[in-house]
């Protein structure tokens, strides 16, 4: 799934290169989705790409093809927000940070408690997650504590120094608010999320992965959301 830019985005390229066989330039693509910056633009070519929708082509200028379009893209570009628990990180819908409720926790026995699973997250370049709400996973009461929880399934390997590897399932804590060096669910530019390790200075923020692969990245304190913290994960073998 994407989110409601990232579709608009794959599609005002795929139109302009039926019309013209050459993609727009990044100022074509700022001033179509009406972003601020580039930098926007830049983000989600790259969740694009990483989906499978397009590629870009090497030692080309302004090289990109569309491989593919959502399946139903007049539907997917209409549908209507559904109700309830719709937390930005989850699908792109954008709400504020006190609009973020997760559903209940359900007691399930003395020793386990019920908790949502809402997605996916992304451990390496920023992504939206992709679903809602499908189904409850059993956790040790001492794991979670007080508080909202929800499970994430992570997709990369930007925080495997951390000992967090693509598939594991994640459990965190809703909040607004975390200390430095928190891993954290960040939601970035109100549009793209990704679990990182939180590091403020002054009024900087931070986002850094456990993998030196993956550089640092820097944002002003209007650019990212805490929309929760790690406080657990759960790993198959």
């Amino acid at each position: 799934m994407l989110t409601q830019k990232q579709k608009d985005l794959l599609l005002f390229i795929h139109d302009r290169m039926q019309d013209g066989g050459v993609p727009p330039s990044f100022d074509e693509m700022k001033d179509a989705l009406d972003l601020k910056s580039k930098s926007g633009i830049h983000r989600l070519i790259m969740a694009l790409v990483e989906r499978g929708f397009i590629r870009r082509l090497p030692n080309r200028a302004r090289a990109i093809e569309v491989i593919k379009l959502p399946e139903s893209s007049s539907e997917a570009l209409n549908t209507p927000k559904r109700s309830g628990f719709q937390p930005s990180v989850i699908d792109g819908s954008k709400p504020k940070p006190s609009e973020f409720q997760a559903p209940p926790s359900i007691n399930l026995d003395s020793r386990t408690v019920s908790v949502p699973m809402m997605g996916r997250i992304a451990a390496g370049t920023p992504i939206s997650a992709i679903q809602t709400h499908t189904h409850d996973i059993p956790c040790p009461p001492d794991l979670l504590g007080n508080g909202e929880h929800f499970a994430l399934e992570v997709r990369g390997d930007s925080m495997i120094d951390a000992g967090i590897h693509d598939g594991d399932t994640v459990i965190i804590r809703r909040c607004e608010q975390a200390e430095n060096g928190d891993i954290v669910v960040a939601l970035v530019a109100k549009e793209e999320a990704t679990l990182k390790r939180l590091r403020k200075k002054g009024s900087t923020i931070a986002l850094e992965a456990a993998n030196p692969e993956f550089k640092t990245r820097i944002f002003g304190p209007d650019q990212v959301d805490i929309q929760g913290r790690l406080v657990g994960l759960i790993r198959r073998y």
